[in-house]
């Protein structure tokens, strides 16, 4: 096997494998599952959903971040420090020149590997959620 799909399966297993772990700690802060089926397929449900919208939030937080949303906020954070160090504002750059260096810094990379296993455990979760509705709750 190539070292580059090597790593990718590294990547996609440690993003299954953080997916899982939160999975089973949504399973534990809801009782783990008792004798009613009902109840174990909303648990089953809020653990899938809630793993898969945290991964997929995450992925887009890594793709906003990729693409330069938050070097404002970071400038505007390092700009209030320096403002109270004595000297401090003579060392400090223009955000255009703090944009560019920052841009050509970032190494390019796409975390696609933690959308897909986010997207993955949402599907699952959204199909615990249909088979829940369908076969337990009961309008009367």
């Amino acid at each position: 096997m190539k070292q580059e799909n090597k790593a990718l399966l590294i990547k996609y297993l440690i993003s299954f494998a953080l997916a899982s772990v939160i999975t089973v700690v949504v399973f534990a802060l809801q009782g783990f599952f008792t004798d009613d089926a009902g109840v174990n397929m909303q648990i089953l449900a809020d653990g899938f959903c809630v793993s898969g919208g945290l991964m997929s939030m995450y992925a887009g937080l890594l793709f906003a971040s990729r693409q330069g949303a938050l070097l404002g906020i970071t400038f505007a954070l390092r700009y209030t420090l320096l403002t109270f160090i004595p000297g401090g504002r003579a060392k400090q750059e223009l955000y255009k020149d703090y944009r560019e260096r920052k841009m050509a810094e970032m190494k390019k990379s796409t975390e696609l590997h933690v959308l897909l296993t986010g997207l993955l455990f949402l599907a699952v979760g959204i199909i615990f959620t249909v088979i829940w509705y369908v076969k337990y709750y009961n309008i009367t």
